[in-house]
Formats: structure tokens, sequence, C-alpha cells
């Protein structure tokens, strides 16, 4: 998860250092956007070598990377990778510029171009923050939706006693963990995921699998580390990677899925199976590559190992299993025929014909079956979403268990 925070020039300059610390120790990724100003209180160098990523100083320079599907125009890019854009300190002048729609430096036009949540930490003199174009740019600001961690009032860098002084960094951090929907309600769990498909070799070219991309395992990977929870991932082949702090396995066959699921199984308070296992393998691999011919090819196969029948017989009391179907007919029936004879806590069944809703996809539409009968329908929304839905719903049968 990709946060912009912006510097803009003022004494509390060097404060924005420690936030970005505090951001980070959320396991988010921070790119630092500094105005002129800021650079004559505190250098680049300073934010570069916390954040592990070049500082962006001006509108002009070297374009950085953009990610695949973003835009090459650098602030479009940043606006549209980031999920939420803080400014602290924000001046009086940047808050003037965002109120009124000015764009002349990178942050104010990375604030124009982002459809994300902003917040701001203003920072002045007193006099300046109680001035009333300062009040009728909060005003418009508010009215707009922009974040405000109204600034302290106490003694102040100029001398002055009163209000201006930019909020605490903890109360800014815990303002932008709120934007984000962050929680500290899997603090005491830790999370087995399992993701992507796996593969069953034929030969040494070939192998059996399917389409799974991998991508909700890793937003449940994602939204359990943003939820505190500590994360054990089990991966088939896949190209994605995971956030950094998570524990990952990378396997290739459902055998070794298996083992590193049990493996890590006595750790577990929540195991969340999303992984789509090829359930056949041959019977034998070729040691070489199958040849083209004439006729039929006829292949020998035997079903894998049954993961989640395996996790059902050696699970401890107390730990919450949860299972997905991925289905393609009869789909809640399929899905409440495998949440009772797996012995489920729930399980999330989706049509993967549906569009929006199938592999390789950023979206699902899924329903929530719970073993009394209950049945959530969630309509079409990101991977990402939908993990911190099925969350919701582990959190509370833990609450009740």
């Amino acid at each position: 998860m990709r946060i912009a925070l912006g510097v803009s020039g003022g004494i509390a300059a060097y404060k924005a250092a420690e936030l970005l610390r505090l951001l980070q120790d959320r396991g988010l990724e921070i790119q630092v956007v500094m105005t002129r100003a800021a650079q004559e209180f505190v250098t680049p160098l300073t934010f570069a070598a916390l954040s592990g990523r070049r500082v962006i100083t001006g509108m002009f320079e070297n374009p950085g990377e953009a990610l695949p599907g973003e835009s090459a125009i650098e602030h479009i890019a940043v606006a549209q990778g980031a999920e939420a854009v803080v400014i602290a300190p924000a001046t009086a002048d940047v808050l003037a510029r965002l109120a009124h729609g000015i764009a002349d430096d990178f942050l104010t036009t990375l604030a124009l171009a982002t459809r994300a949540p902003v917040i701001v930490a203003p920072s002045m003199n007193v006099n300046m923050w109680e001035h009333p174009a300062t009040q009728a740019n909060m005003a418009v600001l508010r009215e707009r939706g922009v974040q405000v961690v109204e600034p302290g009032a106490g003694y102040l860098a100029c001398g002055m006693t009163g209000s201006g002084r930019m909020a605490e960094v903890l109360e800014i951090a815990e303002s932008v963990f709120r934007a984000l929907h962050l929680r500290d309600d899997f603090e005491n769990e830790t999370l087995l995921v399992t993701a992507g498909p796996t593969h069953e070799p034929l030969d040494p070219v070939r192998y059996l699998g399917n389409r799974s991309s991998g991508k909700m395992g890793f937003a449940f990977a994602q939204a359990g580390l943003r939820r505190r929870g500590r994360v054990l991932l089990v991966s088939g082949p896949t190209h994605l990677e995971a956030p950094s702090g998570i524990n990952v396995a990378r396997v290739e066959t459902a055998g070794q899925m298996a083992e590193a699921v049990l493996e890590w199984l006595p750790q577990a308070t929540v195991v969340i199976m999303t992984a789509a296992v090829a359930d056949f393998q041959a019977t034998s691999v070729v040691g070489h590559k199958i040849k083209k011919q004439d006729g039929t090819l006829t292949l020998q196969l035997r079903p894998t190992r049954d993961i989640l029948s395996e996790v059902r017989s050696q699970r401890r009391p107390g730990q919450c299993v949860v299972g997905f179907a991925a289905e393609t007919d009869h789909v809640l029936e399929n899905a409440a025929a495998k949440l009772h004879s797996k012995s489920l806590d729930l399980i999330v069944a989706n049509d993967v014909t549906q569009e929006g809703a199938g592999f390789a996809v950023d979206t699902n539409i899924a329903t929530i079956l719970f073993p009394d009968g209950r049945r959530e329908a969630l309509p079409q929304m990101t991977k990402l979403q939908l993990a911190d839905r099925v969350l919701d719903a582990v959190a509370e049968l833990r609450k009740c268990s």
C-alpha cells in the first residue's frame, strides 16, 4: 500500500521524518514529495534514506518508473498509485493553493490529480492560522472532503503562544490509518494464507494447472498485515511480490503446498485457503519432453492431496478455517456442500464465469456462507476490499468463540 507524503516549508518539516517511520511500521510504502521551501529545512537525502525511494522535489526532474498500467507522467503515476496523500506540515501557502486549485508545483499538482483521501496537518504562526483567509481556505478544503488534523496550541517556534503548531505525528499517523481503514483487530492473530495455483508436472516442459493469479490470496495477506496480524503465506507459482513483513513459502505442486501448510499450521490461529489447488496429477512424470504426434495422447491421472481435509484432521481447537469455492455452476450449492464436508467456519463462493469475478482480475463478486445457514452476498469490489469483508466476518466469529 503506497502513501504519498508531502512535506512543505515549515519548521515542523523535520517531524515528517518521524511520521514516515510510523507509517512504515504499518507496512506502508512511502513516496516523499518535497516543496522547494521544505528543502531549506530538511534535505531530500534524509527522506530518501528513510524511505528507500528517490524523493520527488520538482515537476521537471527525470521521471520515476511508472507501475504497470500507470501513466508515465510522474505526477499522474504517483496520484494513481497512492492510496492516500498526507501533507505534513501543510503551510498556509500550500493550503491556500489547494483551496483555490492552483497546481504550480509537484505537490499541489499531485493533490489535484489524486482521487485518494487527502489528509493535511497545518503548521504556521498563530496569527496566520487565525487569519480569516486561512480559515476560509480551511472551510473550503473541509467541504471538499479533505481531512484536517487540527494544529495544537502552545509555544511556537516563532516565540509566540497559541494555535498553529503541527499536531503530534502519532495523531497524524492515526488519521492516515483511519482513512485507509487500518485496524488492530488481528494484532494477536497469526494468519496462514494459501494463494495462487499449483502446477503438477507432466514432463520437464508441461504441467497441469489453472488460471489462478494468486491475487486473492495476496490481498488477504496484505489485509491481514494492515490489521496488525502476523501473516504466513504459502504461494503457488505467481509473479506477485508479497509485502515486506510477511513470511512467504514459495511452492509449485499440491504436495509441496500441503507440506508447507502443515508445517505452519500449529502456529496459525486463522487459516484462509484461497489457493486454487490442481485436483489431479500425473501418475508418472516423463523425464523428457513429450513429442507431438499423430493420434490420441492418453494421460493417467490421480487425485492430488486434499489439503483442506488434512487441515481439518490436524487443526487444533480454536483455529478458524476459511475455505474458497471458485465454481462455474450450482455455485452456492457446491459451496455449501464443501463448507460442511470440510468442517469450515465459513466459505467464500464465487462464480468465476462472471465478468469481474474470475481469475487474473483485481475485482471479485462473492457470497460468504456460514455453517448456520446465513449467507452474505457481496457486490463487485476489489479483492482487497473483499479480503477485509471476510476478515470482518472472521473477527466476529473470533469474538463469539
